[in-house]
């Protein structure tokens, strides 16, 4: 990964041909450690993803007494110990960590302070800090806003459960985050949903994860129970992360030619694997091959209206894409989006728009028309995915300077390299 404060993203001078392997997923990863280190026994949780938001919820979970023990293909974690003596977590700015280890937390025998990143505060957290209170959690705010970092989880000896109302519309980690940790109240968890939530993929995900380590969760429209129970998984293996493939996979429509991502799921709950059917309607091919999927390009690139209110975290990515497009394009359902790592639609108008390109905001989304974009600097806001979306606007623009590519290092440490070997046609490492 460089070192200087940008970073030219390469222009495709060629067809691509290329097998780029992508690493696990953040989202299954983060869940499996938190299953894992809820379960009675330890798990191997083989292939996960080694990157900043991996490596934080690792320090949080072990803050919080549990053991991590990185080995061959993986790391092994170990149950929460219980103590009394105090702990500091470092969230950094990774919604995983912020939203998922509070409950945890909640149900152990010490206080815990978290606190992290400035953007980590101003993210949405209050709604499942106000349902942990209700369920009984002992949560002391210590900043200016209510409900946000930071804030201390005083621990009691676990929680008794029990039936509660959250408002997930903002971010479905946070009915994840009760969901994940409801087995080990005495009595469960009932959570009944006000409002909508953003990535229903992502609870299907949490449902199927806590499935396979031995709970036993239950949906009936907008509310979802989860007993208490024993969690138990000696082996776990993560998906490569779908998300992270989208630049990968979008840029032979771009370039033409094909590339190759091995290990792709032919069943998945990942919101990424959208992606197939988005290629088919752009004109390419997405087929699944010997080890994985293989796209290949087509010919124009059509204007599109989609709504990505289910895979919310491709914008970027897509909306880089369609400032390629030969007609107009609207993106829709994704407000949700202006409470990330950064406000991704006032950032994807401003810089798009500074490229030359016609990008405006909406209510819930961005209008893209056609326009030439020319070189210039890519602000990336400390957001992985604007270095992705960067890279991908540099395949047909030269001189694109994208500022900040190590940040892309919350999801992806090796992509830059993995970027420039597709471009250049070096087998992955």
């Amino acid at each position: 990964m460089p070192t200087e404060p940008s970073w030219t993203a390469p222009l495709a001078e060629a067809e691509v041909d290329a097998t780029v392997r992508v690493p696990g997923s953040k989202s299954i990863t983060n869940r499996a450690y938190v299953l894992a280190a809820l379960s009675s026994g330890r798990t191997w949780v083989r292939r996960p993803l080694d990157s900043r938001d991996a490596r934080l919820m690792e320090g949080a979970l072990t803050a919080m007494g549990c053991r991590i023990e990185h080995v061959d293909d993986g790391v092994r974690v170990g149950p929460l110990s219980r103590a009394s003596d105090a702990a500091r977590v470092d969230l950094g700015n990774a919604g995983t960590v912020a939203r998922f280890t509070p409950p945890l937390a909640a149900l152990g025998t010490r206080a815990v302070r978290f606190d992290g990143d400035a953007a980590i505060r101003r993210r949405p957290l209050s709604p499942l800090i106000g349902a942990l209170r209700d369920l009984g959690a002992d949560i002391v705010d210590e900043g200016g806003t209510p409900g946000a970092p930071p804030l201390t989880v005083r621990g009691r000896g676990g929680l008794a459960g029990g039936e509660v109302e959250l408002d997930s519309s903002a971010s479905s980690q946070f009915l994840s985050a009760l969901l994940l940790a409801a087995p080990a109240f005495e009595h469960g968890v009932t959570v009944r949903l006000v409002g909508e939530v953003p990535s229903e993929p992502h609870i299907a995900m949490t449902i199927d994860m806590l499935r396979r380590f031995g709970a036993a969760p239950q949906r009936a429209g907008s509310e979802f129970h989860v007993p208490a129970g024993r969690l138990e998984l000696p082996e776990y293996t993560v998906e490569p992360d779908l998300s992270t493939a989208a630049p990968f996979v979008v840029a032979p429509l771009l370039t033409g030619g094909s590339v190759h991502i091995p290990d792709w799921p032919r069943q998945t709950t990942q919101p990424g694997d959208w992606l197939r059917s988005l290629i088919a309607e752009l004109g390419g091919k997405a087929v699944f091959t010997g080890d994985g999927l293989t796209v290949t390009g087509g010919g124009g690139l059509p204007g599109m209206d989609l709504d990505l209110h289910e895979v919310g975290e491709l914008t970027p990515v897509v909306a880089a894409l369609l400032c390629f497009a030969d007609g107009p394009s609207t993106i829709s359902g994704v407000a949700h989006l202006r409470g990330h790592e950064t406000d991704r639609l006032a950032a994807l108008a401003t810089e798009l728009t500074a490229l030359g390109g016609d990008v405006s905001e909406t209510a819930d989304g961005l209008t893209i028309r056609p326009a030439a974009l020319h070189a210039g600097t890519f602000h990336t806001y400390d957001d992985h995915r604007l270095v992705m979306a960067g890279a991908v606007l540099g395949l047909r623009v030269p001189g694109i300077a994208v500022e900040n590519p190590e940040t892309v290092g919350k999801t992806f440490p090796g992509f830059v390299d993995a970027w420039t070997g597709m471009l250049s046609g070096l087998p992955p490492d």
